[in-house]
């Protein structure tokens, strides 16, 4: 039928899929409301002006739809949408609202924090008095697209985690101040493709990025009104769009082809793709937070409410609200993104933000959760790397260890123990063992490998590399929350000063220490994920929360001193080492025993006399000083797994002391010589064999704070 007032033709179209759907001759809008009475779809010309509003009269199974003939790819839309308002029974509909397709493929114009975009009248603090006034003016539009995109033979890396170093990097940040790029691809999508970028990565090693938040998000007002910006994304207001902002074209939704073809770059060049994802929470904030989609949709369907009070939001994020994964519907809305950056855009991966949320059926974390179980059946998803970080800010919600089978987890105890060991040495040897081998007391019992462990020393939250070893207070000064903001806890070494500093033994103590820490993190069991920008000694200048620092404070730096090109070489040199030896990425947990192929076991521990631990040791020891045997020669994975078979000997010795420690290696039957790979006091590494050995049964000293690995 035709609407009268706007003279478009409105057929009734499908539930099905979700979102508007273009199939060469018009467009099918379809968008879920349990609790609508009424929905209009609102058409908008390329300015964002000129609405024409026609009611969805077709509704199927809570879901409104209409087909529109003759409306294709560019074409602005949002929707209005009528129920009741009645905030304390959770339901605050307001069809003065423009409203954002939860489904949208992309997003035209940001929110306008000067436009009425609140449902209630900004300034009352009243929620329960809903404010009429029109807003479409300042809020963001969804672009129909069309989704064809040449991928040629793109594929997937598919790389296999025991082999994987992830490389943690924000879109913007990463190439900001890249000097060989032009200044319109710098910080965009098509500037993390560009053959310069490429060829670093590659030339690092690594073998997967994980983007910081790419989902469409906002800038909160409270941040612009400080000049300052949400720079890390975690803030999203639709999980289908790729932010507009990291995109160099200017074409309606060109930054969902930019992005597509930056997959396929990264993917020629062997680079996967991972993605963190918020699906925690929503930018919508709590009972006072703007109406923008889901609110204005179907607030209680949406969120987590409280049971007693449905004016208020379940807050398990800290940021004012929980999306409420327990409805189907919602679960749904998570699983189609999620199916979408895969078949797509062809990602390989995620990366869940606060993913403890996502598992609370009730208000306990449900380990088996509907989430986790939809996730585990899915013949798309089961398939690509799965990362939670898995804590939440709620009573229970720290669940390291706990998630279930495919999932891999960010390990914050490994960062806590190996920082702690070398400030200090101040760890038990049993702690450390377990962290250096894969963390099998958080993962062997269910049936997981040592590559459910993410293990890292820094990433976006925090200081950087280079920070942690210069300050031992945070300077979040630049944030304008009077230093309140980011973790009171640092375990850092300025070594006498705070700071930048010229003296070259303070520099010299420095650089020393951040070799130990990436060392560390490159010969541990598990899967390393480098902060980017750590390999050249980026800084903040001692801010350990730049979530707002879209500036200097958080773009890498790519001006390189010698000293900077040092640590980058070693950075590079370690990730050589970790993928030549299978013995420092195997897929399996040690045994303890020996392997086939050699009269050594798979792993073994010395104390610095080349004596094996005792039991007393194990249990009361602290490991300032010991020595880590992994067996080589026939690893016992088979084939059809495609892993590497064979590896050399390995020793590798750790002096967390603050003097030099004499060792001893223990001699044994298949020959006393071995050579020196990765010395951390001199920055020596040595590839290709070298000249500098040490004999088994003979003293030597290992400097103080400082590793070596030794290859026979």
């Amino acid at each position: 039928m035709t609407d009268v007032a706007t003279g478009l033709r409105v057929r009734p179209g499908s539930r099905f899929p979700l979102g508007a759907t273009w199939d060469g001759i018009g467009t099918n809008f379809a968008l879920f409301s349990e609790h609508a009475t009424r929905v209009e779809l609102c058409l908008f010309d390329e300015e964002g002006n000129n609405e024409r509003c026609v009611p969805l009269r077709e509704m199927t199974a809570h879901v409104w739809h209409g087909y529109l003939p003759g409306i294709g790819p560019g074409q602005r839309y949002g929707y209005r949408v009528d129920g009741p308002w009645d905030p304390e029974a959770g339901h605050r509909f307001n069809r003065a609202k423009l409203l954002i397709d939860p489904y949208a493929r992309a997003l035209a114009g940001a929110v306008d924090w000067d436009a009425p975009v609140f449902g209630y009248p900004l300034g009352s603090g009243d929620d329960l008095v809903r404010d009429e006034t029109a807003d479409a003016w300042g809020v963001p539009k969804g672009i129909v697209i069309d989704g064809a995109f040449p991928w040629g033979d793109d594929r997937s890396p598919n790389i296999a985690l025991h082999d994987s170093v992830i490389y943690e990097l924000h879109v913007k940040g990463f190439t900001a101040r890249h000097p060989d790029l032009p200044p319109e691809l710098r910080g965009t999508y098509a500037g993390l493709a560009a053959p310069p970028v490429v060829a670093y990565l590659k030339e690092l090693g690594i073998t997967a990025v994980e983007l910081l938040p790419v989902h469409a998000f906002l800038d909160d007002r409270h941040l612009l009104d400080r000049g300052l910006r949400n720079y890390w994304g975690y803030n999203t207001i639709n999980f289908f769009a790729p932010e507009a902002r990291y995109a160099s074209s200017s074409a309606a939704g060109g930054q969902v082809t930019e992005f597509k073809q930056m997959v396929k770059t990264l993917h020629a060049a062997g680079i996967e793709v991972i993605l963190d994802v918020v699906y925690n929470h929503t930018a919508e904030g709590n009972h006072l937070g703007p109406t923008l989609s889901f609110r204005g949709i179907d607030n209680a369907s949406y969120y987590r409410l409280v049971p007693d009070d449905p004016r208020f939001y379940m807050d398990y994020t800290g940021t004012g609200n929980t999306l409420n994964a327990v409805n189907p519907q919602v679960l749904q809305l998570i699983m189609d993104s999620l199916r979408y950056w895969v078949t797509e855009m062809h990602v390989d991966g995620f990366r869940f933000d606060l993913a403890s949320a996502l598992a609370r059926e009730f208000h306990d974390v449900d380990r088996l959760g509907s989430f986790f179980d939809v996730i585990h059946q899915d013949p798309v998803l089961s398939r690509v790397k799965l990362i939670g970080e898995p804590w939440d800010i709620a009573e229970g919600g720290y669940q390291v260890g706990n998630f279930p089978a495919l999932w891999s987890e960010w390990n914050d105890k490994y960062r806590d123990t190996v920082r702690a060991y070398w400030k200090a040495g101040d760890v038990s040897i049993s702690e450390l063992a377990y962290r250096l081998t894969g963390s099998s007391d958080l993962y062997q019992g269910d049936g997981r490998r040592p590559y459910a462990s993410i293990n890292f020393v820094t990433a976006h939250d925090g200081f950087t590399l280079h920070d942690l070893v210069s300050y031992n207070e945070k300077h979040n000064e630049a944030n304008g929350e009077g230093n309140r903001d980011g973790h009171d806890h640092n375990v850092s070494w300025n070594h006498g000063v705070e700071g930048p500093t010229d003296d070259p033994e303070i520099i010299a103590a420095r650089e020393q220490t951040k070799r130990n820490l990436i060392a560390t993190l490159l010969l541990s069991q598990g899967v390393p994920m480098l902060s980017h920008g750590d390999e050249i000694g980026r800084t903040q200048g001692g801010n350990n929360n730049a979530y707002a620092q879209d500036n200097e404070i958080s773009w890498v730096d790519w001006n390189l001193d010698d000293r900077k090109r040092a640590f980058l070489e070693f950075t590079r040199d370690l990730i050589t080492v970790r993928d030549r030896h299978p013995s420092l990425g195997r897929p399996r947990f040690f045994q303890g025993r020996k392997i086939r192929g050699s009269p050594v076991e798979d792993l073994a521990w010395f104390q610095p006399n080349g004596e094996p631990m005792t039991d007393e040791e194990w249990e009361e020891g602290w490991a300032r000083a010991i020595a880590m045997r992994l067996g080589g020669k026939a690893l016992t994975e088979s084939d059809a797994e495609g892993n590497r078979l064979v590896d050399d000997d390995l020793f590798v010795l750790f002096n967390g002391h603050f003097a030099p420690v004499l060792f001893c290696l223990p001699p044994d039957a298949t020959g006393n010589e071995w050579s020196v790979v990765v010395d951390t006091a001199s920055g020596e590494i040595n590839l290709n064999g070298g000249t500098r050995t040490i004999t088994a049964g003979e003293n030597f000293e290992l400097p103080a704070r400082s590793l070596l690995l030794l290859r026979r």
